[in-house]
C-alpha cells in the first residue's frame, strides 16, 4: 500500500477508535467512580472523568502492528515495550498517585529500550556549536536527558482544557512534515496516529456534557512519542537534510522550537519554585498557562489556543531563519526571546498562598458589594412604597 493510502487508512481508523470508545470509557470510570476530584489547584471545579490516555495506548499498539513492515531497524518492537511500561505507571499514577521518584524511575526503564535502538543513534551534531562526532556515552547521556525532559514537560503542561492535545497536534503536524519530506514514512505514520488519537480526543477534552482528561497515563505516553520523534529527527542522517528548508547545523535549534511551549514553562516553573526554596516538582499555579486564565481573565480554549498559536509561529520563524542565519545567531535570538517571555511573565511569580488571599479578597468584595446593592434595593423600595401610601392618603 502506498503511503498516502496508509496514512489516510491510519487516520480515519485511530479517529474513529478514539472517538467511539472513549464515551466507553467515560462511563467505565463514572461507574467505578474514578473522577478526578477538583483541589486547591485544579483550573476545573467538577468531577471529571479521567484515564482518557487509554484510549491513546491501543491506538498505538494497533497502529505499530499494522505499519512494523516499514520500519528499517524494528523500531516498532522497541516501542511497544516502552510505551507499555509508561501506560502501565500512567494508569496507576492517575488512579493512586505514586512518588515522583518511582515515575522517574520508569520513564528511565522505558526510555533504556529506545535508547538501545540503532536508528535512534546520535552520531554527530553536524556543526552545532563547532561540535561534530560525539562519542557513544555522551549520546546516551545527552538523549536519556532530553527524552527524560521532554516526557516531564509535557506532563506539566496538561493543566487546562485542550492545551496539552493543541500542543501536541501541532507538535505532531510538525513532524509528520518533517518525516515525510526526508523518507522517514513509519515516523510520518505515527505521527499521523497519534494526531487523529488527538484530535478526537480534543472534542471530549473540551466539551461540556461528555468531558474527559487524558490524565497522566496519556501525558506520558505523548510525551514519550515527541520525545522519540525528537531523538530521530536529530539522529536522521545528514543527507536526509537537503530535503528540509533549513540548514544541518540548526537541527538541534529547531527541535527546541518545536518544544518551546513545554520547554520554557517547565524552566519557568522550576527557576520559580527553586527560587521560592520548594522542590521543582511541587504542585502550584504558577504555569504559563494558569497566568493566563487567573491573571488574564482568558477561558480554557482561548489561552490553549493562544499558546498552540504561537507555538506553531515560533517553529516557523525558527524553520525560516534556520534557512541562511548560522546557529550561533539562532542561538542569540533564542536566548532572547527566552529573557523576553521570561520577563513577561515575571511580574506574575506567585505563591499559592497569595493566589489564595487574592481570590479570597475578591469573594469578600464581591459579597459586599450585593450587600450594598441589596440594601439600596430594599431602600429604594422603601421609599416608594412611602410615596405610594402618601400619594393614596392625599387623594383621600
Amino acid at each position: 500500500m502506498f503511503f498516502l493510502e496508509t496514512a489516510i487508512s491510519l487516520f480515519i481508523g485511530a479517529f474513529l477508535l478514539t472517538y467511539l470508545t472513549i464515551p466507553k470509557i467515560i462511563k467505565v470510570v463514572e461507574h467505578k467512580r474514578l473522577m478526578d476530584d477538583p483541589n486547591q489547584r485544579s483550573s476545573h471545579s467538577l468531577r471529571t472523568p479521567t484515564l482518557g490516555g487509554v484510549s491513546f495506548f491501543y491506538v498505538l499498539i494497533l497502529a505499530l502492528f499494522f505499519i512494523r513492515d516499514r520500519d528499517l531497524f524494528d523500531e516498532a518492537m522497541y516501542m511497544i515495550p516502552a510505551l507499555t511500561v509508561l501506560f502501565i505507571i500512567g494508569l496507576k499514577d492517575d488512579l493512586v498517585v505514586i512518588s515522583p521518584g518511582a515515575k522517574l524511575l520508569a520513564q528511565v526503564f522505558a526510555i533504556i529500550f529506545i535508547l538501545i535502538n540503532p536508528s535512534f543513534t546520535i552520531h554527530s551534531l553536524n556543526g552545532f556549536l563547532n561540535i561534530n562526532e560525539i562519542p557513544y556515552y555522551l549520546y546516551l547521556i545527552i538523549a536519556g536527558f532530553m527524552m527524560l525532559t521532554i516526557i516531564n514537560s509535557y506532563n506539566l503542561i496538561d493543566g487546562i482544557d485542550g492545551l496539552a492535545s493543541v500542543v501536541g497536534i501541532v507538535i505532531m503536524v510538525i513532524y509528520t512534515t518533517i518525516f515525510y519530506m526526508t523518507g522517514e514514512y513509519f515516523f510520518a505514520l505515527i505521527s499521523i496516529t497519534m494526531n487523529a488519537s488527538l484530535m478526537a480526543f480534543l472534542g471530549f477534552n473540551l466539551s461540556s456534557d461528555k468531558k474527559i482528561f487524558m490524565g497522566d497515563t496519556g501525558s506520558l505516553i505523548v510525551g514519550l512519542i515527541i520525545s522519540i520523534l525528537t531523538l530521530k529527527f536529530l539522529a536522521l542522517r545528514p543527507t536526509a537534510y537537503t530535503e528540509l528548508p533549513f540548514l544541518l547545523e540548526n537541527a538541534p535549534l529547531i527541535a527546541i522550537s518545536i518544544l518551546i511551549v513545554p520547554l520554557f514553562d517547565t524552566a519557568r516553573v522550576f527557576t520559580i519554585r527553586i527560587a521560592n526554596k520548594k522542590g521543582p516538582f511541587s504542585p502550584d499555579r504558577n504555569h504559563t498557562h494558569h497566568v493566563l486564565i487567573d491573571y488574564w481573565g482568558l477561558t480554557h480554549k482561548q489561552a490553549s489556543f493562544i499558546i498552540g498559536c504561537f507555538n506553531l509561529l515560533f517553529v516557523m520563524l525558527f524553520i525560516v531563519l534556520g534557512s541562511t542565519a548560522k546557529n550561533l545567531g539562532m542561538v542569540i535570538m533564542l536566548v532572547s526571546v527566552v529573557i523576553a517571555l521570561g520577563y513577561i511573565f515575571f511580574k506574575y511569580n506567585y505563591s499559592f498562598a497569595t493566589l489564595k488571599q487574592k481570590i479570597l479578597l475578591k469573594r469578600k468584595v464581591d459579597r459586599i458589594k450585593s450587600k450594598v446593592e441589596e440594601s439600596n434595593l430594599a431602600k429604594r423600595k422603601k421609599e416608594r412604597i412611602k410615596s405610594e401610601d402618601k400619594e393614596g392618603v392625599t387623594k383621600e
